[in-house]
């Protein structure tokens, strides 16, 4: 999918901790793509992705939408949804959706 982005201007793709190997940023690098990979302790992302500042906020960003998740498989319970059917899981994450905005 990063070969499929449009453009010559530089992208960023964010992930997390699965995707930092060498063979992902290689990629990531060969098509003018920046990494922002959250790392882990023998990491593929160098010092030429975390120097800048738009990698902390990418951080930071990422953070804040795992907190969502995080509330909508707990208090949101649907970590395992308890009803069947498209339109009632649908009903019961846009209910969630709704009270994590409005609680935040």
């Amino acid at each position: 999918m990063i070969e499929e982005i449009p453009g010559n201007n530089r992208a960023t793709v964010a992930a997390d901790k699965d995707y930092d190997t060498k063979d992902f940023v290689k990629t990531c690098r060969i098509n003018n793509v920046i990494p922002h990979v959250a790392q882990k302790k023998n990491s593929a992302i160098d010092g030429r992705t975390t120097r800048h500042e738009g990698y902390a906020v990418s951080l930071r960003k990422r953070k804040r939408i795992e907190e969502i998740f995080g509330w909508l498989k707990t208090v949101g319970r649907l970590r395992k949804t308890r009803c069947r059917g498209v339109g009632r899981v649908q009903w019961i994450f846009t209910f969630a959706i709704a009270a994590t905005i409005w609680f935040a």
